[in-house]
């Protein structure tokens, strides 16, 4: 009997590529309604994000942090847990590799290591917060996140005035010997600010993949997240998973906060509004389907969008904000992804 041209795991990964597709398509449509020439901005588009040596070192360098976000809010997904407090574990991992960065001086080979375990150690303990109400009071997760966002984006921004402060809303930069930043990779790609980074991005996917499908401890976050009560039954410790969880969560988004400060920035700015990087973790793990290779690819395409946008502003005079509009299309495809699965599934018989 003929099984049919798409197999469920080729379905799985046409899914996230046809909602791509399909929100460029929408967004052709809007720019051509509204008098913008789309074969124009595309081509810009384009060129902004692969057209030069310079260009793809920031698009691959606006995907580092996008990859780590994409990462906490896939695992948690994966775990069992809606992680929407990145943004403030990413801003809190950020402060703490600047103020280690900047604070000691120490030889490079423990410098930028040192720096970048304290991110993740300060991202770990803003998501051990929620993940203990939630494994111990059964406190919605969602909630407490959100409200910690705020409460990360306060207290950064008033530790960088207290201790660290250089002037003009910025902290001191760190020192060379923990900075991320390339003169190699710069030059490779045509003076972008692409730094070592990249390689953190792809070491945190493996960790990401090798724990949850090769370790007893990814089995037991997996259970516990699918049923508890079953876990319980298992003889599984539900809320120490729980709470466990949602730490690497947050550590996988401190270290995307150090991949800004280490690298693309060398200091903190005291910010008066979200970076965005934490909230567009969401959309890349969506797109990357919460696999660890999926995310790498989903965060190449929204880091190219965005570092393109200006790009696509000044040669074809498309407003930059479309490439808001083009990723809310691709979330919403993804959102509606049972639609596009059914009817993958159906060309499927018909192809038997």
């Amino acid at each position: 009997m003929s099984k049919g041209i798409f197999t469920p795991r080729t379905i799985n990964i046409l899914v996230p590529i046809l909602s791509a597709i399909f929100g460029l398509l929408v967004g052709a449509i809007v720019m051509f309604s509204t008098g913008y020439d789309p074969a124009l901005g595309y081509k810009a588009l384009y060129e902004g994000m692969f057209g030069t040596p310079r260009a793809i070192g920031e698009t691959l360098r606006a995907m580092i942090p996008l990859v780590l976000a994409g990462l906490s809010v896939a695992f948690a997904f994966r775990t069992g847990l809606f992680n929407i407090g990145v943004e403030g574990q990413l801003l809190v991992g950020w402060l703490a590799s600047v103020w280690v960065g900047y604070a000691f001086d120490l030889p490079a080979v423990i410098h930028v290591p040192l720096s970048i375990i304290a991110a993740g150690l300060a991202g770990a303990f803003w998501g051990f917060i929620p993940g203990y109400l939630k494994g111990r009071f059964k406190v919605n997760e969602v909630i407490v996140t959100i409200m910690l966002n705020y409460t990360a984006l306060y207290v950064t921004n008033s530790l960088i005035k207290t201790f660290i402060y250089a002037g003009n809303e910025k902290s001191h930069d760190i020192k060379s010997s923990a900075s991320l930043a390339s003169e190699w990779l710069a030059n490779l790609s045509g003076g972008s600010r692409l730094h070592w980074g990249i390689l953190v991005a792809f070491i945190a996917s493996f960790v990401m993949w090798f724990l949850l499908n090769r370790t007893t401890l990814g089995y037991e976050l997996k259970a516990v997240g699918y049923n508890q009560h079953a876990s319980h039954y298992a003889g599984m410790k539900v809320s120490r998973n729980v709470i466990l969880s949602m730490s690497i969560a947050g550590a996988f988004s401190g270290v995307g906060g150090a991949m800004e400060g280490l690298g693309t920035f060398q200091n903190m700015t005291a910010l008066s509004s979200f970076t965005g990087i934490g909230f567009d973790g969401i959309a890349v793990a969506l797109l990357g389907v919460n696999n660890a290779f999926g995310i790498i690819l989903s965060a190449l395409l929204f880091g190219g969008l965005k570092s393109a946008a200006p790009q696509m502003n000044f040669e074809a005079n498309v407003p930059s904000e479309l490439i808001n509009v083009i990723i809310a299309c691709i979330i919403f495809f993804v959102a509606c992804s049972y639609i596009l699965r059914w009817a993958l599934s159906r060309f499927n018989k018909e192809g038997k």
